[in-house]
């Protein structure tokens, strides 16, 4: 069939060929095209028969086709214009059309067809179906705990490929974004053989094991072909995506989670890869199809027959009817009608019923006689496998056994053929091989060689023997020869699974080989390995839908499969060659995206590998499988060699191309060219390339790039180093000034020990000013030992220097631009700021700010000062504060440390200023002494009430003041002839003055009876004596008085 698509502005006609995966250009068109530079490509194309074409080179191209443009490679040969799959599945529209086209082309031929498409169009709609019946349920086992497994690291190279993928997977509604999962599991992504990229999740990493098994009984062969029997008409219908048309219930959604580099997705519908899909996928086919005649399912298989063609139409028609109802679509072009033979499990239907189907045996026939020693002990260890449940056969292999002896000269006869035929035809005889019966247990066995692979499905019944299903065999391939031993066993472990994918898929079977490293990297303890070698972690990525477990068998015990791989077949399957051929066209691809990158080109890599001594060798060992010890410059590989892989000449490990000692230069230098940091710059070489001192020359590069050093960010901080503790307050204090703060200055001063914070209000912070607050500090708590400061200009001036020598202080001052090094000023400074910036709202005065703060932090518990209080440290004492008053009283009563202390205070000051005990009646009449200047007067007064132990409310000229016990004394009230008496006996011995013993007299005649003693309870003063000189008048001025 020839379509017409316009390519860059030329109209070409295209042979459609769906069966090829790249699209060929005819050269004399593309010299029509002026002959546009093509780039260099290394892809082998073979054609139908086998033989290389030649290929000039690829050509990227713009081409549109029913209205639709896209890009897409073209390769140009000398042969006709043919466009493969990649160029049709470019555009999903076109897609559509020519699947379309194709179904119109077939439906002329096939009525049937045309009536099915007609009649239910949605059924055949491009899209995803979604069963409507059923959601899929995922049960956990009891007591199991959820399992989140980070995101693996995704290539630069498929960056952009992986992205697509998820958004078309979004766009589909099978994924969706959350932002939080108790389960996760990573993502493992293949390239199919149309070079798009396919997301795997990778459950064996935890929850597959966490779910209860579902053991739905799936269909045996018996069961499907009692179905088919009596039929002459057969089809077979494969549902598009099978799974993903099956919707998940809300709570299984939470636990199919996968983890990618943009974050957490949702599994929306049943994935690939999960233990109980099969189970569930088989119950709804079943009721789907329940009660409908001539019609069998074995998982995403559905087959149909009918007795007539007509019948075998009406059974088509009520089994579309149930697809439709169901909400399924299918996928035509993998769909058979009206045949008038099936092959299936092993079996060819028709309408004589079911036979053999030769395929099993052919890897037995087709073995070709040995050429050597090696290759016969293959072929006969095979036999001896086998001759357990064939005692017969071991007389057909003398011939044989004696070319073994080693004084035997090897030469093969016609005796020795007659043998290899007559062996050869009882192993691949009926009576050798056990009809598929899924109810024994599965063995899969697989073996490779140097240029060959070979396989074997298996029963193994409960006596503990084994018989052959079917076998499988090919050679390699001139690029497979070239692998790595690992790479080949585990080529045999994929071929031979993907060979027998019917009668293993959906069961559980054991996988055995004789290599024993392909356990860690195909078992499902730990997931896929992330740094495998890039074909076998893609291989691996294949086997994941598969539930299995792996055995190693010693290669002496290994005979069922070894001789295959050695004796193998010389051609290959189309279904297997596609698969393998995706892998390896994923592998080529990421090479050449990782070199596209680098300054060096595909073929620069090629020949310096084959020039570059120690690389050359690390080929040989990766392709032998046997590595040379002692040579220390292959340690580095050797470590990795499970990663390692040789592609096109060019040595990989993982997905990273080894590069040779003479193109790494170059390569730095380009991975530097952005200038990234030592981080980002291993990142991203880890990305593309590998070299044992990779990290090391990155960090090189990064450390002697002088652009980086100049524009670097600080180093990394050096440990803490602490200021040695201090043995007493106030020994060394650190200083700072915090503001300006509402054009106010603080000097701050801290105290090592204590914590104890001082804040002193500046209006100018010059040197002068900090000597002086500074030195009132000191008057107050006494000279430090030491000051810390920063290196402002106040604390470097003479001033500054000239008060630290005269007090003995010794100043140290931090460095430069590093707060750090003065930080408990620091640090005080900081808990002020933000507690103004707290306290802003309030309106305070700034001062009273301050002050709330200074009490706050004085009085809380630091735990620097095991929970005491900064106060506590630095006074000896709690300071009491407004929370203090919630806190009961207790009286010196209830407290006798404090009565105590009193005790001995009041002790001391009465010894020392000679008190007397005083005190006044409420009544009394005193003298209290009031100022009034300049001195101090006695003024009467009368006592109104005591208003405490020494304080009393005294009434002076009529107002009531408060005054101090030693502020009064007693006073003493005379009648009013007594004092004038007193008056005039004064004033006469002021001006005439008489003997003492007059005076004296006098004073004693007046009676005692005429004074009345004050209400005090104290004894009267002494009575005044007045002395008895004889007393002259004064002259003034020489006048006397006389």
């Amino acid at each position: 069939m020839y379509v017409e698509a316009v390519v860059n502005n030329h109209r070409v006609e295209f042979l459609l060929d769906t069966g090829s995966d790249i699209t060929l250009l005819n050269d004399k068109i593309w010299r029509q095209m002026g002959a546009p530079k093509l780039e260099r490509t290394n892809i082998v194309v073979k054609n139908a028969s086998g033989s290389e074409m030649k290929i000039h080179g690829k050509l990227r191209c713009e081409f549109e086709m029913k209205g639709h443009r896209t890009e897409g490679y073209a390769y140009v040969t000398p042969y006709n214009s043919l466009m493969g799959l990649e160029w049709i599945q470019a555009n999903e529209e076109m897609m559509y059309h020519m699947k379309m086209m194709v179904a119109e082309v077939k439906a002329k031929d096939n009525s049937v067809e045309k009536e099915l498409m007609e009649t239910y169009p949605t059924v055949f709609e491009e899209g995803l179906g979604l069963c409507t019946k059923e959601k899929a349920e995922l049960i956990l086992e009891q007591g199991v705990r959820p399992v989140f497994r980070g995101c693996r690291p995704v290539a630069h190279a498929a960056m952009d490929s992986v992205d697509k993928e998820l958004d078309r997977l979004l766009e589909m509604g099978v994924i969706t974004p959350v932002t939080h999962s108790e389960w996760a599991a990573p993502i493992v992504c293949v390239r199919k053989a149309n070079g798009k990229l396919r997301v795997c999740a990778d459950f064996s990493t935890g929850l597959n094991k966490a779910l209860q098994s579902f053991d739905y009984p799936l269909p045996v062969p018996e069961d499907i072909f009692a179905s088919l029997n009596g039929g002459t008409v057969f089809s077979q219908i494969d549902l598009s995506d099978a799974y993903l048309q099956i919707e998940l219930s809300e709570e299984a959604k939470k636990k199919v989670v996968i983890n990618t580099h943009r974050g957490l997705f949702q599994y929306n519908r049943l994935p690939f890869g999960i233990k109980t899909a099969p189970g569930i996928f088989q119950q709804i086919m079943n009721k789907m199809v329940s009660g409908l005649r001539g019609v069998a399912t074995y998982l995403d298989d559905i087959l149909v027959c009918g007795k007539t063609e007509l019948e075998h139409k009406e059974n088509l028609l009520a089994l579309f009817g149930r697809i439709e109802e169901y909400g399924f679509k299918l996928r035509l072009e993998k769909c058979v009608f009206s045949k008038p033979e099936i092959r299936y499990l092993g079996f060819i239907v028709d309408r004589n019923g079911r036979r053999p189907n030769p395929e099993k045996i052919e890897a037995i026939k087709g073995m070709v006689e040995p050429k050597n020693v090696s290759q016969l002990r293959a072929f006969l260890g095979m036999v001896t496998y086998y001759s357990a449940f064939m005692p017969t056969i071991k007389s057909l292999r003398g011939p044989l056994d004696a070319l073994l002896k080693k004084d035997n000269r090897w030469d093969w006869s016609s005796q020795h053929q007659k043998a290899f035929d007559g062996l050869k035809a009882a192993l691949s005889s009926e009576l050798n091989l056990a009809h598929y019966d899924p109810r024994q247990k599965i063995v899969v066995a697989a073996d490779a060689c140097d240029y060959g692979i070979g396989g074997v499905i298996s029963h193994r019944y409960p006596d503990g023997s084994e018989k052959p299903i079917a076998h499988a065999s090919r050679s390699l391939t001139s690029a497979e020869k070239n692998y790595s031993q690992i790479e080949k066993e585990a080529l045999a472990l994929v071929f031979t699974v993907k060979k027998f994918h019917k009668y293993v898929f959906g069961r559980r079977f054991l996988l055995l080989t004789d290599h024993r490293p392909l356990l860690a990297i195909f078992g499902d303890k730990k997931g896929v390995p992330i740094y495998s070698a890039n074909r076998l972690m893609r291989w691996a990525t294949t086997l994941l839908g598969y539930d299995f477990d792996i055995e190693y068998v010693n290669t002496t015990k290994f005979g069922q499969a070894d001789g295959l791989s050695r004796l193998m077949q010389k051609h290959r399957s189309e279904e297997e060659e596609m698969v393998i051929a995706a892998v390896e066209s994923d592998v080529s691809s990421t090479l050449r995206e990782c070199i596209r990158k680098l300054p060096v080109t595909h073929e620069d890599v090629e020949v310096c590998t084959e020039r570059d001594p120690v690389l050359k060798k690390v080929k040989a060992c990766v392709n032998t499988g046997r590595w040379m010890k002692g040579d220390s410059k292959l340690i580095a590989y050797y470590n990795r060699r499970e990663t390692l892989s040789v592609v096109g000449n060019c040595i990989m490990t993982g997905e990273r191309v080894v590069i040779p000692q003479e193109l790494r230069t170059k390569v730095l230098k380009e991975l530097h060219v952005a200038h990234p940091g030592i981080v980002r710059m291993k990142k991203l070489a880890r990305s593309y390339v590998y070299w044992p001192s990779i990290d090391k020359d990155c960090e090189d590069v990064v450390k002697r790039c002088t652009r980086c050093q100049e524009s670097a960010k600080s180093p990394v901080k050096v440990p803490l180093e602490t200021w040695p503790a201090p043995t007493r307050v106030w020994d060394r204090i650190h200083v700072d000034f915090a503001g300006p703060m509402h054009d106010r200055y603080y000097m701050v001063v801290v105290d090592a020990l204590s914590k104890w914070p001082e804040m002193v209000e500046m209006g100018t912070i010059s040197a002068g000013e900090t000597v002086k607050v500074l030195k009132s500090l000191f008057a107050r708590y006494g000279l430090p030992q030491t000051i810390v400061s920063d290196n402002g200009t106040q604390f470097v001036s003479e001033q500054f220097k000239k008060m630290c020598e005269e007090g003995g202080i010794s100043h140290i001052r931090t460095a430069t631009y590093h707060p750090q090094s003065n930080g408990q000023a620091e640090r005080f400074v900081d808990t002020l700021k933000r507690g103004i910036k707290k306290l802003k709202g309030e309106e305070k005065p700034t001062q009273e700010t301050l002050n709330v703060l200074l009490e706050a932090y004085r009085s809380t518990p630091n735990p620097s000062l095991s929970d005491k209080t900064p106060a506590e440290v630095f006074l000896g004492r709690k300071i009491r504060t407004r929370l203090s008053l919630l806190m009961p009283r207790i009286s010196e009563e209830e407290d006798p440390l404090s009565k105590e202390r009193h005790a001995k205070m009041e002790q001391q000051f009465n010894r020392r200023h000679g008190t007397v005990p005083r005190s006044f009646e409420k009544g009394a009449a005193v003298f209290v002494q009031q100022w009034k200047a300049p001195h101090f007067v006695w003024k009467k007064g009368v006592v109104k009430r005591r208003a405490g132990a020494v304080n009393y409310e005294v009434e002076v000229d009529g107002k009531v003041i408060r005054k101090h016990a030693d502020q009064m004394r007693p006073r003493m009230e005379v009648d009013s002839g007594l004092n004038t008496l007193l008056g005039v006996l004064q004033l006469q011995d002021y001006w005439h003055p008489t003997t003492g013993t007059t005076s004296q007299r006098n004073l004693s005649d007046v009676s005692t009876s005429s004074m009345r003693p004050s209400h005090s309870t104290q004894p009267s003063p002494p009575p005044l004596r007045r002395s008895s000189r004889v007393r002259r008048p004064v002259q003034r001025y020489g006048i006397s008085n006389a």
